[in-house]
């Protein structure tokens, strides 16, 4: 018994002092910070004071128009995204895994490699396909009389939907196609005997053997999304349609390094972390209410 705890110990004691110093004690440093505000006196030079001031930042935020105008674009952006990826990904898979491909590991390859390039310079690339007068995606479109503004009002989530979807499509594809390999061929083979076909196999056997890895998939998507961060942040070097708080993660940083008020941005990274995890939580428990049915 005691062997086993200190086996157990060794082995979960760097993650457990990783996960203290990477995550736990920024967080509560974080939650700390929310609670004061600095304050100047007479003209506003110097140092000046800190002091606590309650909730008064989180109020402050949740009534910041745009923070709010943020996190809707946030939401916008993932209800269009999360469905794409989860269900393009999951089909792809299905499709790999049927046979019905040729060339399935050159065509795995081919989808995962987005996912090797940086999200910066992933996103810097279709910044070049996106710009008129420099884009041969929009000389292309101009030459068959079709225009479209990639920027535009109506184009930018699309088009960072676009960019979040080619980086990630092939990494979810290689992650559900995994969990399906492990799918007994015992319980296939039983079912095709019963008459089952393709799909129907697919949609009744497949697909809620590999529940678990769907739900995990999911829920680390969802926590993506709401980070949306890169991409839009190099966007708005092309387009005044992206402000400086054009999402939360955004308002978080212009707060922090723009405007210097680190217990504001502390609030704002507070409430987002607070948003992750119940919607985290609600993925979870949702998927269990499933599985039970």
């Amino acid at each position: 018994m005691i062997r086993q705890r200190s086996a157990l110990g060794l082995l979960l004691g760097p993650f457990v002092a990783l996960l203290a110093v990477v995550f736990l004690a920024p967080t509560l440093y974080a939650i700390y910070l929310s609670f004061f505000a600095r304050s100047h006196t007479g003209l506003g030079f110097g140092n000046g004071q800190t002091a606590f001031v309650g909730l008064r930042n989180y109020g402050v935020v949740l009534t910041d128009p745009s923070f709010l105008q943020g996190v809707g674009v946030t939401l916008l952006y993932s209800a269009v995204f999360i469905p794409l990826v989860i269900v393009g990904a999951l089909s792809l898979a299905l499709l790999f895994d049927s046979g019905v491909v040729r060339l399935r590991q050159i065509s795995q390859t081919i989808l995962f490699v987005p996912h090797a390039v940086p999200g910066i310079i992933a996103t810097v690339l279709w910044l070049y396909l996106y710009t008129p007068g420099i884009s041969p995606v929009i000389d292309l479109m101009k030459g068959l009389d079709v225009e479209v503004n990639f920027l535009g009002l109506e184009m930018v989530v699309p088009s960072l939907v676009n960019i979040a979807l080619w980086s990630g499509l092939g990494y979810t594809t290689v992650i559900f196609f995994a969990a399906l390999r492990a799918v007994p061929q015992e319980v296939l083979e039983a079912a095709a005997i019963d008459g089952a076909g393709p799909v129907r196999s697919a949609v009744t056997i497949k697909v809620p053997l590999i529940r678990g890895t769907i739900v995990t998939v999911l829920i680390f998507t969802v926590i993506g999304a709401l980070q949306l961060f890169t991409e839009p942040m190099l966007l708005s070097k092309v387009t005044p349609l992206i402000g400086p708080r054009f999402t939360p993660n955004m308002y978080i940083y212009d707060a922090a390094f723009a405007r210097n008020n680190h217990s504001l941005a502390s609030a704002a990274s507070v409430l987002l972390l607070i948003v992750c995890c119940l919607l985290s939580f609600a993925v979870t428990r949702g998927a269990s209410r499933g599985g039970r049915a």
